[in-house]
Order: C-alpha cells, then sequence, then structure tokens
C-alpha cells in the first residue's frame, strides 16, 4: 500500500513517527493508500527548514520571486487535470469540481505574481525640514497554513502565494483524509525554482497542529475548518504570540423572494445546495422562501434535486459525487432523520442512496427538507453534506432578521429581480460575503475571502489585499541628510514639523 510522505527541505520524508492514518476512496469505500502522521519532532524539522530557508529568500529580489511565481503558475495550469484526478480520488468530488477548484487556485497564484504592485510603499518629500518620510512592508518569517478537507488544492492555494510572494517561508498542514494533492503541489514549487525549504508539507493531526501553533519560530497561522477548532487555533496561536487568521463554519442562507425568477433561482439553489455533495464552507444549506415563494421554490428545487445525477467522481456523468468518510455519511444521514423526527418534511429523501457497482461508497442523495424551524438541529448545525432545508417567512425584513440572529456570517444571497429588496438585503445583513442573484459569492482572488461572527476569528480575511497585509508587517522610516554647514537643532521637547 503506498505511504504518503511528508515534504520538507525539498524532499520527502517519512519521518519519526510510527503513526499512520487510513486515505479512502470515498467513491468506493477502500482503503487506497496511508498517510503518516507527524510527530512534535517531524513538525520542528519543517519549522527549522523554513527558518533556515527565509533570510535568504526574503532578501531575494521582488523581481526574482516573481519569476518563480510566475513559472509555478504555468506548472500547475500544465499539471491541472492530474491535481483534479488526485482530489477525485480522495475527496471524492467530481472531476470537473475539482478541476474548478484548481482553477480558483491559480487565481490566487495570478494575483501573487503582481507583487511587484501589492507590496509598493509610500513616500512622503519634505514632511518637515530637510526632513522626509516613506514606509514599506517587510515579511513575518515563518508561517503556516492549516487546511480542510474538502478544498485540498485551492485553501491552501488561498494562502501560500501570498505569503510565499511576500518573502515569507510557509509550512503547509494539509488534512490527513486528502494529503496527495499538497505533495504534488511541493513538487510543481521546486520545479519552478523555488529553492528548497521555502516550502514545506507535514501531514498529521492535533499533535501536528499544536506543536506549529506552539512553535516560537512560527509568525503566524492561516486556518480553514469548523468553528470549535477555529477558535481553538485562534486562542492557542494567540496565546503564543502569533497572527492568526481562523476562518471557522458556515450556515449561509439564500432568500427567494416572490418576485425572483423561480425557475432561474430553483437551478442555482439545486447547484449551490449539491455541488461537491455540500461540502462546501459557502454552500446554500438554508433557502428562505418569502411569502408566495414558499410552494413555487420548494416544487421547482425537488424537481431539481430528484434530476441530481450522483455517482462516482470518475464517471463523466456524475453531477454529484460521495461524501469524504463513512463517519461524514453516517452523521449527515442521522441529521436527516432527526429533522423529520422534529417536524420537518422530507420532500426529497437521499437516504439510503446506493450506486450500482459502488455500493460501499459513501453516498448521500440530494435531499430537502421543508418547513424547517430554527430551534431544529437540521437548522442550527452545519451538515456540510447534499441537504437544503427550506424555512418559511412572511417577509423580506423577517428573513433579514433570520440570517442576522444565526451565530454564522460567512456567505448569503438574495433571489428577486427588486433593485430596492436587493440594496436593502446587502445593506441589512451581518454577513461577510454576499450575492445578488449569485449564490455562491466567492470573491475573485484581487479581494479577500472571509466572513463574520463564528466564521472568522481574527481580523483579516483571506487572500487579495488582506492576505498581503496579514503576511507582512510595515516599516515607517523618516530620515533627514543635514548640511554640515547647519545647527543641530536638537531639543528636548518632543519632535513637531517646522
Amino acid at each position: 500500500m503506498r505511504t504518503i510522505e511528508h515534504w520538507i527541505a525539498g524532499k520527502l520524508t517519512g519521518g519519526t513517527s510510527e503513526r499512520t492514518a487510513a486515505v479512502f476512496n470515498p467513491a468506493t469505500g477502500a482503503q487506497q493508500s496511508e498517510v503518516v502522521l507527524g510527530s512534535v519532532t517531524d513538525v520542528e524539522a519543517a519549522i527549522a527548514a523554513a527558518k533556515d530557508a527565509f533570510p535568504d529568500w526574503a532578501e531575494t529580489s521582488i523581481s526574482k520571486r516573481t519569476k518563480v511565481l510566475f513559472a509555478f503558475r504555468e506548472l500547475v495550469n500544465a499539471h491541472a487535470q492530474e491535481l483534479a484526478e488526485l482530489i477525485t480520488d480522495e475527496h471524492g468530488k467530481v472531476l470537473s469540481d475539482a478541476l474548478g477548484e484548481v482553477q480558483r487556485g491559480l487565481e490566487v497564484v495570478e494575483f501573487a505574481c503582481g507583487i511587484p504592485s501589492l507590496l509598493k510603499g509610500d513616500y512622503s518629500d519634505q514632511v518637515s525640514t530637510d526632513v522626509d518620510t516613506f514606509s514599506f512592508r517587510e515579511p513575518l518569517g515563518v508561517v503556516a497554513g492549516i487546511t480542510p478537507f474538502n478544498f485540498p488544492a485551492m485553501v491552501p492555494m488561498w494562502m501560500f502565494p501570498v505569503a510565499i510572494a511576500c518573502g515569507n517561508t510557509f509550512v503547509l498542514k494539509p488534512s490527513e483524509r486528502d494529503p496527495s494533492a499538497s505533495l504534488l503541489i511541493a513538487e510543481l514549487w521546486q520545479r519552478a525554482g523555488l529553492p528548497d525549504g521555502v516550502f514545506n508539507v507535514v501531514h498529521g493531526d492535533k499533535t501536528a497542529v499544536d506543536a506549529i501553533l506552539d512553535s516560537p519560530d512560527v509568525a503566524a497561522v492561516s486556518f480553514v475548518g469548523s468553528t470549535p477548532i477555529a477558535k481553538y487555533i485562534h486562542e492557542r496561536g494567540t496565546a503564543s504570540g502569533k497572527r492568526v487568521q481562523a476562518l471557522g463554519g458556515a450556515k449561509n442562507h439564500a432568500i427567494v423572494l416572490p418576485d425572483a425568477d423561480i425557475d432561474f433561482a430553483a437551478d442555482h439553489l439545486a447547484a449551490a445546495a449539491f455541488g461537491s455533495a455540500g461540502e462546501r464552507c459557502m454552500a446554500i444549506s438554508v433557502a428562505v422562501a418569502v411569502g408566495d415563494a414558499g410552494d413555487r421554490i420548494v416544487d421547482a428545487v425537488n424537481g431539481r434535486a430528484r434530476a441530481v445525477k450522483v455517482g462516482s467522481g470518475r464517471d463523466a456523468e456524475s453531477e454529484m459525487g460521495p461524501v469524504v468518510t463513512k463517519a461524514a455519511q453516517e452523521r449527515i444521514l442521522g441529521l436527516v432523520d432527526t429533522g423529520e423526527s422534529q417536524g420537518a418534511s422530507v420532500t426529497v429523501d437521499g437516504r439510503g442512496y446506493v450506486v450500482p457497482g459502488h455500493e460501499e461508497g459513501f453516498f448521500v442523495g440530494a435531499t430537502v427538507l421543508d418547513r424547517v424551524t430554527t430551534d431544529m438541529d437540521v437548522y442550527r448545525e452545519e451538515i456540510f453534506g447534499p441537504v437544503l432545508s427550506v424555512v418559511r417567512v412572511d417577509t423580506v425584513d423577517e428573513a433579514i432578521a433570520l440570517i442576522n440572529a444565526n451565530p454564522y456570517g460567512n456567505g448569503t444571497a438574495i433571489f428577486t429581480n427588486s433593485g430596492e429588496a436587493a440594496r436593502r438585503f446587502q445593506r441589512g445583513v451581518h454577513v461577510g460575503m454576499i450575492g445578488i442573484n449569485v449564490p455562491v459569492p466567492v470573491p475573485m482572488a484581487f479581494y479577500s475571502f472571509g466572513g463574520w461572527k463564528d466564521s472568522l476569528f481574527g481580523d483579516k480575511h483571506i487572500h487579495g489585499p488582506e492576505g498581503v497585509s496579514f503576511y507582512t508587517r510595515a516599516k515607517v522610516v523618516t530620515a533627514r541628510w543635514p548640511h554640515s554647514s547647519h545647527s543641530s537643532d536638537a531639543s528636548f521637547h518632543f519632535p513637531t514639523s517646522k
């Protein structure tokens, strides 16, 4: 059986730990490889390699860094299909979705290729007599990324291109459920000319995470995952003096107003709820039907849900693959059971879904629950599966209040033909990312991604301009070059301009 190892200082290594975890093919349910779980010593080795590489990389010219980034971009683009296949075989999502993930990661690489403009400082001439002031930004040092299973290529690529372009060195701790994409990415970085030690991959579980959080040599940590773990990462990381951006969970709502194009809304709701088997932090998991839109949108979404083609991610006919593990499958099915017992109406039932030839796969069919209320478990918990809950309200103001009462604030959307309602919605909801007739409003790479409330711990969103700010710190220089013939004019009072 294939063993997936760490990548430290430019080469593969099994490390010092004898612990491993199984990596499954979710479509078949069979174990296909094992991944080594790093010890504290392994994490320290990766951090040490990054620390040793930092001084030279930080002093490497922006021009040379940019050339490496452009070369990396071309290599990722050339190997996109290979990356997508690795993702599909370990995560389960269909190939077209995996290719889309790689593309959205590439967009951040392309953004980072513009680092010469992004790192330009400010200059003010003659702020006082013969005195000038200017500012610039410097890298932090060793930074780390702790990333989730649902986007094994895209989410790390939201972090390390910007961090590395800014002059930092990087340690990636990917999910142990689908780790192979990270190793191919490491090889592509090396082929692009990135010096050994600038990018490292160490696999592991809580032992590895805590070693990163506690290390005095790690300056900053980026995390994407569930809210409880995001809160833990933020608290433990900041307690040891690190910068931390920790993106947590979500319960994304989409409001459907009576004036909306119901067919258009149903098409996009189904895609947003069931794409990637609902294993997206930006998936729509709650449709809020306003007024008489309720019956119409439920009927339309039911038809789309029943038509979703579920199967192996390698099958070109599949629109939705399995969920990532058996435990995830059982948890999702249990929440549907609970929702039904608490009074929700199961209008499309994905329980017991079997794909011929893949009977042991971790499949859940597209599921719709109508007349869900906010006290039900299916509403309160992040299901992270192909389940759409429909909540009914009477007015758009009730819908906005319902969204604002939810502890999460990642993404939300509205379907309407009313500009007035859309504007009221975008100004009224307490959510970080908003779509107007766009159900999955993931910003382009030149904007930043992040939510509010329990969806984000820390003050910086990921990638885009805030990513550059997160991975650098500012210096402000005030300079004077006095003439030898001038008097000193030194004074004991606080300096003021003149």
